[in-house]
């Protein structure tokens, strides 16, 4: 074989191993949502001990999102952020004290198209951590709504 078309082979062997690695790549992760407690507050819910995931939460919706709350599918683009927090009590009086977490979905069929089209992210506390490993779990328990577009929660106005 010729030197230029054993280079040229190399090269395109070289080309479509690069191009089957990035398939492969898992997906960029879902990032913070900015912002997003000047988005549509979906509802909020008290949790005691013994709930599941105690505290207060606040779910809140891009534009997107709120469409698919009211037409019961979620549009491309949709963001619904669940917003966690300790609470302390006092005087019968319950507060809202630190940031425990934000949970992300993150609507996007093309990156996500193995679980339901849906991105899932886990921040911690106010130093916005990203908590590896939450895609596969998240989508998992998600899987059990998918007669609802992979959504708990509901919107009542």
């Amino acid at each position: 074989m010729p030197k230029s078309t054993a280079l040229l082979t190399l090269a395109c062997i070289a080309a479509l191993s690069s191009t089957t690695a990035a398939v492969r790549r898992s997906p960029e992760p879902v990032a913070y949502p900015d912002g997003f407690r000047k988005w549509s507050h979906v509802h909020s819910a008290l949790v005691g001990p013994g709930g599941g995931r105690p505290g207060l939460y606040h779910i809140y919706a891009n534009d997107a999102a709120m469409r698919g709350y009211t037409s019961g599918r979620f549009p491309e683009g949709s963001v619904i952020a669940f917003d966690l927090f300790d609470v302390t009590v006092e005087n019968n009086v319950t507060k809202q004290a630190a940031r425990k977490l934000v949970d992300v979905m993150v609507k996007d069929s093309t990156r996500f198209a193995d679980s339901g089209g849906w991105g899932f992210a886990e921040f911690l506390g106010e130093a916005r951590e990203r908590k590896e490993g939450v895609q596969a779990q998240c989508a998992q328990c998600h899987a059990s709504r998918r007669d609802h577009d992979y959504v708990f929660s509901a919107y009542k106005n």
